[in-house]
């Protein structure tokens, strides 16, 4: 009985440890894989690197909301959207579009790639995305934040800080899964 124990126990490791990419895949989804890849390519932008956005915001949620207002899978702020949806030529804007999925990771692609024109650095393009980019634009200003005016040797908010953190680890995942 207690070679069969330890068979057991053995065997469901052997079947675990084979079918981890699968299990993981659970915890880290890859939904609207379409409309990502389609408006990644369109933005220049690794669709992985767009998933592991997602998957921080709002983990694949199409209805969420913040408490600060920001809707969809994306999380897109009002304001926000309404500056995008004129850069980018939409007519009768309304936010009720941001929790149509499509439309929230065309406008989200659109902004990161925005802001990828102006910081040229994923990680300052996600401070911005989470935390402003005047913000990020003032802290590149100072010395006690950037040394040469091009990187962020310490990010002052916390919360964005961990949110540059957490999608990088998020990326690193999707592109070992999904790659």
């Amino acid at each position: 009985m207690k070679y069969i124990y330890k068979f057991a126990v053995v065997l469901i490791v052997a079947l675990l440890v084979l079918n981890a990419p699968n299990i993981i895949k659970q915890y880290y989804p890859y939904k609207y894989s379409d409309y990502i890849v389609k408006y990644s390519k369109q933005n220049n932008l690794d669709p992985l690197f767009v998933a592991a956005v997602i998957k921080t915001e709002s983990n694949f949620n199409v209805n969420a909301l913040s408490n600060k207002n920001a809707y969809g899978l994306m999380q897109i702020t009002g304001d926000t959207a309404t500056w995008s949806s004129k850069k980018m030529g939409t007519e009768d804007f309304k936010l009720s579009m941001l929790n149509d999925p499509e439309y929230n990771i065309k406008m989200g692609c659109w902004y990161l790639n925005n802001l990828d024109q102006e910081f040229n650095d994923f990680d300052l393009v996600l401070a911005a995305y989470n935390g402003g980019r005047g913000n990020v634009q003032k802290w590149l200003k100072s010395s006690n934040h950037s040394v040469d005016g091009k990187n962020l040797q310490y990010i002052p908010f916390k919360e964005t800080d961990k949110y540059v953190k957490k999608v990088n680890v998020n990326y690193k995942i999707y592109k070992f899964l999904y790659k």
